[in-house]
């Protein structure tokens, strides 16, 4: 595998972020990470964090990275991929403390309604 950052999906995230309110997401503390060389056939993104013990061994706090699988992202629609931006950022629960938010809340249709908010607030 192979990973470089993604300056491109950093400002799409931001843009969601802001549009979306999601106040509790430290953009400071979110890197997104395009990779290649995956042999995933149907994973497109995934939502990655720093595990607790390793931010209480180095005394730093929580980090996620949105990680884009380029062989299955890249290729989406511009709208397929802001779906996939808006689902991996729901993962990150409001303590931004090294956590994660299942698919029991981030499923499909509360990524469509967000989908949808995120829209609306390009009008």
């Amino acid at each position: 595998m192979n990973y470089q950052k993604a300056p491109d999906l950093d400002e799409r995230v931001f843009d969601i972020v802001r549009k979306l309110k999601m106040e509790h997401v430290l953009l400071q503390r979110v890197v997104c990470i395009r990779s290649t060389g995956s042999k995933s056939r149907r994973t497109l993104a995934r939502c990655h964090v720093l595990p607790k013990i390793i931010q209480e061994a180095l005394g730093i706090k929580a980090y996620y990275i949105i990680e884009a699988i380029s062989e299955n992202f890249d290729s989406l629609s511009k709208e397929e991929q802001t779906k996939i931006l808006i689902h991996e950022l729901m993962h990150i629960p409001k303590t931004f403390g090294g956590g994660f938010k299942f698919h029991n809340y981030v499923n499909r249709r509360e990524v469509e309604k967000m989908y949808k908010l995120y829209k609306h607030k390009d009008t």
